[in-house]
């Protein structure tokens, strides 16, 4: 092995906010895209909880958190500060929200029939109320989450955000997030985001 081997799936928002910090570094890496389905054998062997992402180095080390991914990949290269562009501990405090808080909401509304104590409706405002809201006022101060510059936490969330909008598009078109809104039009526009996300 002579490049960092990476399992990936296109469309995992957490492999997504992996590969993002790997292309923003100007790493190389062996990307071997997986299907959920049928994976194979040799990501199971050494991340047997088969999720994705799952980066094994050269020297053999396997780093299946994709948040661990992205501090080694901007450790490795950050010439934008995206780790230092604000206190680390509110970084974390995004991103602690998102992952914990937030993805179970936007599972229940992405899946309503899986979560019948709510109505679809119900678990989309409760994401609105518990995360996205917070998101819009901050973005209405500033161009990113944490200041005018990108840090990890705009990588971190955004493929989410993405996510949820995906959910009903013409609902989110008018939802009362505008700033969250063009946030978003903005990082799926970017050279960097289109590069990760092209088909392979």
């Amino acid at each position: 092995m002579t490049l960092p081997v990476l399992y990936s799936f296109r469309r995992c928002p957490y492999a997504i906010r992996a590969r993002l910090a790997i292309w923003q570094a100007g790493l190389e890496v062996d990307l071997r895209e997986v299907v959920l389905r049928d994976k194979p054998p040799e990501m199971l062997a050494i991340s047997p909880k088969g999720t994705v992402p799952v980066l094994q180095l050269p020297d053999g080390t396997v780093i299946d958190e994709s948040l661990d991914i992205m501090r080694w990949a901007l450790g490795q290269n950050d010439s934008d500060g995206w780790l230092t562009a604000a206190p680390a501990d509110e970084i974390d405090a995004l991103i602690r929200r998102n992952d914990l808080d937030f993805k179970p909401l936007l599972d229940a509304y992405k899946y309503p029939e899986r979560h019948p104590a709510r109505t679809q409706a119900q678990w989309r405002d409760a994401a609105v109320e518990m995360h996205l809201a917070d998101l819009d006022a901050r973005l209405a101060r500033h161009a990113n989450l944490t200041g005018e510059g990108v840090s990890i936490a705009d990588a971190a969330l955004m493929p989410f955000v993405r996510q949820f909008a995906g959910v009903d598009r013409a609902w989110f078109a008018s939802a009362p997030l505008p700033a969250v809104r063009g946030w978003l039009e903005r990082w799926v526009a970017t050279p960097l985001f289109v590069a990760v996300f092209a088909k392979r």
